[in-house]
């Protein structure tokens, strides 16, 4: 049987799984008629058929597609989606969110290559002509006149009484950062091309600034902290916006708006997760960074969140992760 041909046959069964999904995903399984939780049943293990029967003989991105209705299916067929409260956020953090991470990963990937690649450029140019900084940073970024004193001393000259709403205004500015870069997938993905570059543009820009005038450790010592959670996070907001943008752009065999809706789902979770990540690195930059504590001691604890962000996503929900797929 021809690929067309199998997709003709089959393609009923799938849309109409589909709608009952749909259903299932605005009201809750509970909210659809005894026959239809039968029905979605007798539907999942027909979807778990025409996968089996795919694999190896047909386009990757059908089966592909076959992989993810049938893991969205399994999800309401099991009951994960009757857990309430406080499961549901506890599988959000355990398995969907790490999990979907991982699935987008090229995304994550070139996010942060171009932060990489942006960052180094800005630190080589401004370093050889500090005038490119006018050219290549926002003006409210760079510092009027001779840096004097440390980003440290710079940025932490606060009250103590004053750091929960200096931690509150730095988690809204940190949102409003990563947001640009989700709705970034309305201008097919090119705001958030230009968001993730200035970002990389600036912390190049802003080090080599700093280094010049002798305060290079300080300035890493005092971002690192909050700065790896806050720099993974955009790059993650970036992936999502990258990740409409290619529903948009490459539905592949799905039908354009089936892909966005999955590209949209996707994308969910990823910012879903990265808000949470901007009110940890929010509030460790409000209370933990202002700390006068050692260089070395900053460092270390920035490293101990690089090392806790790759434990996390490299290894968490990978004993739910192969069941369905």
């Amino acid at each position: 049987m021809t690929q067309r041909s199998f997709v003709e046959q089959r393609s009923t069964t799938w849309e109409e799984l589909e709608e009952l999904l749909r259903r299932a995903g605005r009201r809750g399984v509970r909210a659809l008629a005894p026959s239809d939780v039968e029905r979605l049943g007798v539907l999942y293990r027909a979807l778990t058929s025409d996968l089996a029967y795919a694999q190896g003989r047909y386009d990757p991105r059908l089966v592909e597609y076959l992989n993810r209705t049938i893991a969205r299916a399994h999800a309401y067929v099991y009951g994960a989606t009757a857990q309430r409260g406080w499961e549901r956020v506890k599988q959000f953090y355990a398995r969907d969110f790490p999990q979907e991470v991982r699935r987008s990963f090229a995304f994550v990937f070139f996010c942060s290559t171009l932060t990489v690649v942006c960052a180094v450029v800005a630190y080589a140019l401004v370093g050889s002509h500090p005038d490119d900084a006018f050219a290549l940073l926002p003006p409210q970024t760079i510092p009027a006149g001779p840096i004097r004193k440390s980003l440290h001393d710079s940025n932490f000259a606060i009250a103590r009484d004053e750091r929960p709403m200096m931690s509150a205004f730095i988690i809204t500015n940190n949102i409003r950062v990563t947001a640009f870069c989700f709705a970034g997938a309305a201008t097919l993905g090119a705001l958030t091309l230009y968001v993730i570059a200035q970002n990389g543009l600036m912390l190049g820009g802003l080090a080599v600034m700093f280094t010049k005038a002798g305060f290079g450790t300080d300035f890493w010592a005092t971002i690192a902290p909050h700065g790896v959670i806050e720099l993974t996070a955009i790059q993650l907001a970036g992936a999502a916006g990258l990740l409409i943008a290619a529903g948009v752009l490459t539905p592949g065999r799905l039908r354009r708006r089936d892909a966005i809706a999955l590209a949209g789902r996707r994308a969910a979770v990823l910012f879903g997760g990265v808000v949470s990540m901007l009110c940890v690195a929010g509030t460790i930059e409000g209370f933990v960074s202002p700390l006068r504590a050692p260089d070395g001691v900053r460092l270390l604890v920035g490293a101990l969140t690089a090392l806790l962000l790759v434990l996390y996503f490299g290894f968490a929900g990978r004993s739910t992760a192969g069941r369905v797929a």
